[in-house]
C-alpha cells in the first residue's frame, strides 16, 4: 500500500469528524479492536496523538512499516501523521488515548521542557510503573465514561500525569547515566536531608558513598561552591532561620532540636555563618531592618 493510499482517521474508522466535545477520547483496546476482529489496519491521524497503553497481553505493532512485538507492559507514543497498525490478542488489556491538537499544545506548554514526548514516536516499556500506569488510564477510561463535575479538570490532570512519565523517560533515554560527580553529589545531598539534626561526621558520609573524604569535598565545591561541612552547616542553619521566623521556640529549645550539644555552640556557629547571632536575626525579623553584624 502507497503512503497516499493509506487512510486518514479521526478515530479508527470513523469519519473526519471529531466525534466528541471533548479534547480527548479514550478507550480500552479490547472495545474497538473486537469490532475490527483484533487487526486495526495501518492508518494514520492528521492532528491527533494517540498513547497506546498495553497492560497485558499481547500486541503486534506495525509503525512506519517497521514491525515490533510486545510482550510485556508497554506505552507506545503516536505523534500526528504516523502511519500505525496494530493485532490484538484476544485476552489483551490496555487501553488508546486520542488527545486534540489543541490540549497536546497545551499540555506541552505547561511542560515547558525541550523533550516533546507527544510529537516524537516512541515505545517505553512500562517496568515496575506498570501498576501505576494502568491505574492512571482505568481512572481516565472511568472519568471520561462519566459526567462528574470538573471532569475536564481532572481527565486533564491526568493525562499531564502520563506526559510527565513519558518525558521523564525519554530524557533518561537521552542521557541514561548521570555523571558520577553528580550522582555522588545527589546523594549526599540526600544523606545531608536525612541526617542534618545528627550532626553525622563527614568522613561517615564519605564512606556511605563509597568515596574519600577529599573527593567529596572536591565534588562539593565543583557542584556546590563549597566543602561538605558547610553544605551540612547550611541546612542546619536553614532550618534555624525558619524556627526563628514560624516558631517561638527559644534558643535552647532550638538548639535541642537541631541537635547541638550546647546552645553556645549553636549560637556560635549562626553568628560565624550568618553574621550576626540568632536573637537578632529574630530582632531583624520584627523591625525589617538588617541588623548589624555582631
Amino acid at each position: 500500500m502507497t503512503k497516499t493510499a493509506i487512510p486518514v482517521f479521526k478515530l479508527y474508522g470513523e469519519s473526519q469528524q471529531w466525534p466528541t466535545p471533548d479534547l480527548l477520547h479514550c478507550e480500552t483496546i479490547s472495545r474497538r479492536s473486537r469490532e475490527y476482529q483484533w487487526e486495526i489496519q495501518p492508518h494514520r491521524h492528521a492532528d491527533l496523538c494517540q498513547l497506546l497503553y498495553v497492560h497485558k497481553g499481547q500486541a503486534q505493532l506495525e509503525i512506519e512499516g517497521q514491525r515490533t512485538t510486545l510482550n510485556e507492559a508497554t506505552l507506545q507514543v503516536l505523534p500526528p501523521l504516523c502511519v500505525h497498525g496494530f493485532r490484538f490478542a484476544e485476552d489483551v488489556e490496555g487501553y488508546i488515548v486520542t488527545l486534540a491538537a489543541p490540549l497536546v499544545s497545551h499540555l506541552q506548554a505547561q511542560l515547558g521542557t525541550t523533550v516533546d514526548g507527544l510529537h516524537t514516536l516512541g515505545s517505553y516499556r512500562a517496568g515496575n510503573d506498570s501498576d501505576y500506569l494502568n491505574s492512571l488510564f482505568t481512572r481516565l477510561q472511568e472519568e471520561y465514561a462519566d459526567a462528574q463535575p470538573a471532569r475536564d479538570m481532572l481527565m486533564h490532570a491526568l493525562v499531564s500525569v502520563l506526559l510527565v512519565w513519558i518525558s521523564r523517560q525519554a530524557i533518561q533515554r537521552r542521557h541514561p547515566r548521570a555523571p558520577r560527580g553528580r550522582e555522588y553529589f545527589r546523594r549526599f545531598t540526600q544523606l545531608v536531608e536525612q541526617h542534618y539534626r545528627e550532626h553525622p561526621k563527614i568522613e561517615d558520609l564519605a564512606h556511605k558513598l563509597g568515596i574519600s573524604v577529599s573527593h567529596l569535598n572536591g565534588t562539593c565545591r565543583e557542584l556546590g561552591g563549597q566543602p561538605a561541612l558547610q553544605i551540612m552547616h547550611d541546612r542546619q542553619l536553614l532550618e534555624a532561620k525558619r524556627l526563628l521566623t514560624y516558631t517561638s521556640m527559644t534558643i535552647n529549645e532550638m538548639s535541642e532540636v537541631l541537635g547541638f550539644s550546647d546552645p553556645t555552640n549553636f549560637s556560635r556557629l549562626f553568628r560565624r555563618r550568618v553574621g550576626f547571632s540568632p536573637k537578632a536575626f529574630r530582632e531583624q525579623l520584627k523591625t525589617e531592618t538588617p541588623p548589624t553584624s555582631l
